[in-house]
């Protein structure tokens, strides 16, 4: 397989300041992530006090220690809603994926130190978003659950979502994948129905509390006076109405359970092995990623300099080279799995939608999972390109990456724009998984062009009405167009908006990479047992 020969030096002042910007974008993404953690430290005493654990303290009991747990979403609602500050980030949950008595699931654990776990509209878009990553890949889900419940502020928006999550819950147990939920504080009115559809279920004594309605609104609505443990304590339902399988005493103990009960599942004996060659790293260091890359996405660059730094031994055999240069595909190894890459070095021509199509096919025929590295203004556009065919050319590989049969796995490493995202994969067509550079920007184009768009229509409509164009109104308008689009375009904003799965470091974006070909690996060799309704309470 042909090496790729890297053009950049590391020691120019071109990749210097881009290295410099984009280490500051890091730092900034980090600094996000970290007031968002230290509003769950906030909480500390109060969880003391009570005698539990902090939610992250709960997650690192469960994972096998020294695993690597792939945390997702870490961005979500950022800035919305209630997060006006960014301390909020997350949507109340802490969700990823990582080992469990060896096996690989997904987790779901409840930030109830944050406003009590409260489930904001992007959080539960994060769960449902879990959920389907989990039926995907085979994983099963361990959920670590205390929560208030819905954000009544926002039923609007929560309530037929937050429904799906119950109707996700039900198809995943029936598709044989197991579903494991301790409940160590409260999880009442719809939340009961997480554990109630959970098919092992641990309960921590005197602290779970799993109830349609609490003592408050039981006396309202009845006339009844019950106390929490009478009326939905972890003993009751472990003893008497039989929602909870296992009794627990404490947060650590309850996790000891969870841990046993995926131990015993046998989730791995039927596993077939996988053979992996053994594997060379990249020649070139993936430090250099962060000074490949240009924050600005109008500057250009080689995407092949991108995937010398991620491929195994940086071997890359490309396919149709001399056919179009601006969409780049070929085949290459990560941590010895063959891949198949499609980079962009410009916007998608007709040529590159048709060779990108074909090769999309060849990936399906070989059964290669495709990796996309997004850098597109879209599809070329003019009188040329649309004489050209570029539309039907463009539904060509757009009816190609809908239909594909391989997993595929996107990273938006610089623009994103128009029909070009859902070409190269973006979330309208439903990646495996999807990540994010700090660079990247996604939109239906860029700022600049949606001011001049929209200045064009303005004078002409003014032509049209035998009136010249008010320049200082055309002039006023366009600045904050493209601020508007320059906001909602950046990075993090999308990621709020779940346009991704998070936003990655560039540095780790190989070992990013290795993790999720792993578990897309071990989910097509995994066989599963379903049932007709999923495990029930009987």
């Amino acid at each position: 397989m042909p090496t790729l020969v890297s053009q950049v030096e590391p020691a120019s002042a071109t990749f210097t300041t881009q290295r410099q910007e984009m280490l500051a974008r890091v730092a900034e993404l980090r600094a996000i992530e970290q007031k968002s953690r230290d509003t769950e430290q906030l909480a500390r005493d109060k969880f003391k006090q009570r005698g539990q654990l902090l939610p992250r303290e709960r997650l690192a009991l469960l994972l096998d220690r020294g695993s690597p747990f792939l945390e997702l979403s870490t961005l979500c609602g950022y800035k919305h809603h209630d997060d006006t500050d960014g301390s909020l980030a997350g949507g109340n949950t802490i969700i990823g994926i990582g080992f469990v008595s060896g096996v690989r699931c997904l987790v779901f654990v409840s930030n109830s130190a944050v406003k009590g776990g409260t489930a904001t509209p992007w959080g539960v878009q994060k769960a449902l978003r879990a959920q389907e990553i989990a039926l995907q890949n085979r994983l099963p889900v361990v959920s670590l659950v205390e929560s208030g419940g819905a954000n009544l502020l926002y039923q609007q928006e929560i309530f037929i979502p937050g429904g799906e999550t119950f109707y996700n819950q039900a198809k995943l147990s029936a598709a044989g994948i197991p579903q494991v939920t301790v409940v160590h504080g409260s999880s009442t009115a719809g939340g009961a129905y997480i554990p109630g559809l959970s098919d092992h279920v641990v309960m921590v004594r005197g602290k779970a509390k799993v109830f349609l309605a609490g003592p408050p609104l039981l006396l309202a609505a009845t006339g009844e006076v019950a106390t929490d443990e009478d009326l939905g304590g972890a003993e009751m339902h472990t003893t008497v109405a039989g929602t909870s399988d296992h009794l627990a005493e404490d947060d650590a103990d309850s996790i000891r359970i969870a841990r046993e009960i995926i131990a015993s599942l046998g989730w791995n004996d039927a596993l077939p092995a996988s053979a992996r060659p053994a594997y060379e790293p990249p020649r070139y260091s993936v430090e250099e990623l962060c000074g490949v890359v240009p924050m600005d996405h109008r500057k250009p660059y080689d995407c092949r300099e991108v995937i010398a730094r991620l491929v195994d031994g940086s071997d890359f055999s490309p396919f149709k080279d001399d056919y179009d240069a601006l969409t780049v595909c070929g085949w290459a190894r990560i941590e010895g799995r063959a891949v198949g890459l499609i980079g962009n070095n410009g916007p998608i021509t007709a040529k590159g939608a048709t060779k990108a199509g074909q090769f999309i096919q060849l990936c399906c025929q070989a059964r290669t999972p495709i990796i996309y590295l997004q850098n597109t203004t879209g599809y070329m556009v003019g009188t040329q390109s649309e004489q050209g065919g570029i539309v039907k050319h463009g539904a060509k590989m757009l009816q190609a990456v809908a239909n594909a049969t391989v997993p595929q796995m996107t990273l938006l490493l610089g623009g994103a724009f128009g029909a070009g995202n859902y070409g190269m994969c973006g979330r309208a067509f439903h990646p495996r998984f999807i990540f994010a550079w700090p660079n990247a920007r996604t939109a239906v184009m860029g700022g600049e062009q949606a001011a001049k768009v929209l200045t064009i229509v303005a004078t002409e409509k003014a032509r049209r009405a035998g009136l010249p164009p008010d320049q200082e109104f055309l002039d006023g308008m366009a600045k904050p167009l493209i601020e508007q689009f320059d906001r909602e375009s950046d990075a993090f904003q999308c990621s709020a908006r779940l346009f991704d799965d998070g936003v990655i470091d560039p540095r780790d974006t190989r070992r990013v990479l290795g993790f999720i070909l792993a578990t897309c690996d071990e989910a097509s060799r995994r066989t599963l047992s379903p049932n007709s309704f999923g495990v029930a309470r009987l």
